[in-house]
């Protein structure tokens, strides 16, 4: 099996979960967080909604510039209606599935930096990038979310039910 197809399995999985705990993230609480110094619950949903997006650019290119040289930082969405949230994480999830998909081993096995004003921070594989930056990422932030919605009193059950 190829790695792709491994991780098309994993991706099967994980984004139907998040898609889940998206779908539970109220209007009127975006800007909710527990504490000074934490983000909201709008920015971890769209923390969540970017990740995704980040799939085919891995697979793709040799490297991303999270604050090219002269344009400062890239920002994150903000996107405030949790309806064009989940349409925007649909989306992203058809490219990102789509980039899998068509990803071969050798592809995979190259690798990925990561950039800031053209200073690398990293550089792994791009299987290794998308496991750790992708699927374990995904994850983290779905867990702080879907703690940060159990705290505002939504009953959020559990994926495995």
């Amino acid at each position: 099996m190829k790695i792709g197809e491994m991780m098309i399995q994993e991706f099967d999985r994980e984004m139907p979960r998040t898609r889940a705990v998206l779908e539970l993230v109220p209007a009127d609480r975006m800007d909710w967080k527990p504490l000074e110094g934490l983000q909201t619950i709008g920015w971890n949903a769209n923390h969540l909604v970017d990740i995704v997006s980040w799939t085919p650019t891995i697979v793709r290119d040799s490297e991303w510039d999270m604050a090219p040289v002269g344009q400062g930082p890239i920002p994150p969405s903000s996107i405030k209606d949790p309806q064009e949230l989940l349409l925007q994480f649909d989306e992203n999830g058809v490219a990102a599935r789509e980039a899998l998909k068509e990803a071969s081993d050798e592809v995979l096995t190259e690798d990925w930096s990561l950039k800031a004003a053209g200073e690398i921070f990293f550089t792994l594989s791009k299987e290794e990038c998308l496991r750790t930056w992708l699927f374990n990422h995904v994850v983290h932030h779905r867990a702080i979310l879907v703690t940060y919605l159990r705290l505002t009193g939504i009953e959020v059950k559990s994926p495995f039910e």
